[in-house]
């Protein structure tokens, strides 16, 4: 933190235009406002993220910061913001990808449904051949929809995020779909 005078004069070098001065005030505040970012977030990037953010918007709006007032809790205010709107965007990707995992779910179930009041032996053989073709991370995916496991616990066991397991189970049907494809084709 700056003393009040120092923070002043630091405040009057920048905006009389040397942009530069504002890193002395990134230096002394960006630690405190990092652990206030840090101490609301799971991920420390996101906190980073949201840091290099909040100092973005203090300098484009550092003249309507009232002198003699606190620079740090201006500071966090403008954070505060940003973490709010981070939130609401987090929210909406988690959403989102909830409606993805159920659309891609429906569409599985549905294919599945469709195919085993379809299936002749050849093409229940075609498709398993197909899944000994596939790469081991997307074979292990598709066995775990077989097996019923959950995409959470997939992203967990394969160390990776929920929404990279619902991209491969996605990945891992259009691949499954084209193989017995063209295995069906081979045979006839």
């Amino acid at each position: 933190m700056l003393e009040s005078d120092q923070l002043h004069a630091t405040l009057d070098h920048v905006l009389r235009g040397q942009s530069d001065a504002f890193l002395v005030i990134v230096r002394a505040y960006g630690p405190g406002l990092r652990t206030y970012l840090g101490s609301q977030l799971f991920h420390l990037d996101d906190a980073d993220d949201l840091a290099q953010e909040t100092f973005i918007a203090a300098y484009r709006n550092l003249n309507t910061f009232r002198r003699g007032e606190d620079f740090g809790a201006w500071l966090r205010g403008i954070a505060r913001n940003k973490l709010l709107r981070f939130f609401e965007q987090t929210n909406r990707r988690v959403v989102n990808l909830e409606t993805f995992r159920r659309e891609a779910s429906n569409l599985l179930q549905g294919e599945l449904e469709g195919a085993a009041a379809e299936t002749k032996s050849e093409q229940l053989q075609a498709m398993l051949s197909c899944i000994t073709k596939l790469p081991d991370r997307i074979r292990h995916v598709v066995r775990s929809l077989l097996d019923g496991s959950k995409a959470p616990a997939l992203a967990e066991e394969l160390k990776t995020t929920t929404g990279a397991v619902y991209q491969l189970q996605y990945r891992a049907l259009g691949m499954l779909r084209e193989c017995i494809t063209r295995e069906l084709a081979d045979e006839h």
